[in-house]
């Protein structure tokens, strides 16, 4: 055992009965020299890693060839200038001048740890000492997953535990690149620590095959770290693609093809298409995952569904279909997808991974609601764009009423003026009618209508 004492007399020294006195020398000597730190010694702690190697050295300043010795945390002399009188081979010379004491320690243990000295033979004696400090590794790094296989929306709680180190470590936890906070626990046996951390994690679908790595913050490792791949269950998630026609109108007389595709953990099992509100009309073909309508026509139109479960729940996504006329040219502006959530609960989560959904559980459908996430699945609408194209006609339309009265109003102003500005000038009148002829204003007042004759006409009488 490291540090062990040997016995003494001629036997300790290997039957050298000359070395007896000299050691009972050094023994008394050692017995009065003081505590301090030396001015002429210089030494150096030392930490070493279990298993490892550890090199003691005591060096001297201006050496005037005294007498250099290193002593055990129990005084026991391991080297006297470069004899060894304790018999432990784990401790070797490394090098020994006048000014430098070098020993080795090799395979070091914890017992091995504490306070080793050295001694300068002067007047007055010298000593320091260094401080050996041994560090383990955890020995075991483990993670304790609460459930194998979990339900998105889950909470699951995960156990790293490291055992059997010193000093005590620190674990930090990681999801992916992402790190996370954890709980630990610290238990003491001995000069041992245990140390124990808890992780509360709640998946979702996008956790499914993430790892969750355990990693040690430890002076005497590096890079030590163990980790466990998540495996969450969740429900379908639907989109509908339209196949035919690719762009462009749904128009009356032509087909319409869609493809519904589903993907969830386990894989979904029933997929169905049904018509919203409405029966499925006769002349609706359902292949499998896709649906066909070979002559479109005005009653068709509305909003189809495609329904996917699995073993966590049910989602759908649909598709709103709007005939338009043969003659129908006008292309829409923006052609594309509106996207629904297919529940309340993933209102909140724009990747659908939601709130817990139970076995067998069912989603209901919601009012139209566009949003831009792209993460939620499709929602066809054959009237995409529309909105827009007849917004634009709209306006144009109304843009052309405004034109044609304001230009109406112009011509109507430009009436007015032409024939007010025609008649502007000499009225004439008829009080004087045929008073052209007379010789004089007497007479042509005499021979005017209304003049003499109506004079006569209009009588009037007194009483």
């Amino acid at each position: 055992m490291a540090g062990r004492a040997e016995p003494s007399g001629p036997a300790a020294c290997g039957g050298a009965p000359g070395l007896l006195p000299l050691l009972l020398l050094l023994l008394s000597a050692a017995a009065i020299i003081p505590r301090g730190d030396g001015q002429n010694l210089v030494t150096e702690d030392v930490t070493v890693v279990e298993g490892d190697v550890a090199t003691i050295s005591c060096r001297v300043k201006n050496s005037d060839d005294s007498v250099i010795q290193l002593l055990n945390p129990n005084r026991q002399t391991i080297y006297f200038r470069d004899f060894r009188p304790l018999k432990d081979s784990r401790f070797q010379l490394v090098n020994f001048s006048n000014s430098e004491l070098r020993v080795s320690l090799t395979n070091v243990s914890i017992s091995d740890e504490g306070r080793y000295f050295c001694q300068l033979y002067t007047d007055p004696p010298q000593e320091i000492y260094t401080t050996i400090t041994v560090l383990v590794p955890p020995r075991n790094l483990v993670i304790d997953i609460q459930k194998e296989i979990a339900v998105e929306g889950e909470e699951i709680e995960l156990n790293c535990t490291a055992m059997a180190s010193r000093p005590a470590t620190t674990i930090r936890w990681f999801k992916g690149n992402k790190e996370l906070t954890g709980k630990s626990e610290v238990e003491q046996w001995s000069d041992m620590y245990t140390v124990t951390s808890r992780l509360v994690l709640k998946v979702g679908r996008e956790d499914d095959g993430v790892p969750v790595i355990c990693l040690v913050d430890h002076p005497a490792v590096k890079d030590l770290q163990t980790q466990r791949y998540l495996e969450v269950m969740y429900k379908p998630q639907v989109r509908v693609s339209q196949n035919y026609p690719v762009q462009g109108l749904t128009r009356e007389g032509e087909p319409l093809e869609l493809t519904c595709a589903a993907f969830g953990k386990p894989q979904p099992t029933d997929m169905r298409w049904l018509r919203v509100d409405d029966e499925m009309p006769q002349h609706v073909v359902v292949s499998g995952s896709n649906l066909l309508i070979s002559n479109l026509n005005k009653t068709d139109n509305g909003t189809y569904r495609c329904e996917a479960s699995n073993a966590v729940g049910k989602s759908h996504a649909d598709y709103m279909l709007f005939v338009y006329d043969t003659t129908a040219t006008t292309e829409p502006a923006v052609h594309g997808f509106t996207q629904l959530p297919n529940s309340a609960e993933e209102l909140d989560y724009g990747d659908l991974s939601g709130t817990p959904v139970p076995l067998n559980a069912s989603t209901e459908a919601l009012p139209t609601v566009q949003l831009s996430n792209a993460s939620l699945p499709f929602r066809p609408d054959s009237r995409a764009g529309e909105e827009g194209a007849i917004r634009s006609v709209d306006h144009a339309v109304v843009g052309g009423v405004v034109a044609v009265v304001v230009f109406a109003m112009l011509c109507l102003l430009i009436i007015l003026g032409r024939y007010f500005a025609r008649h502007k000038g000499t009225y004439f009148t008829h009080e004087a009618k045929g008073a052209d002829d007379a010789a004089d204003a007497d007479t042509a007042i005499i021979n005017a209508e209304g003049g003499q004759n109506n004079s006569e006409e209009k009588k009037e009488y007194f009483i």
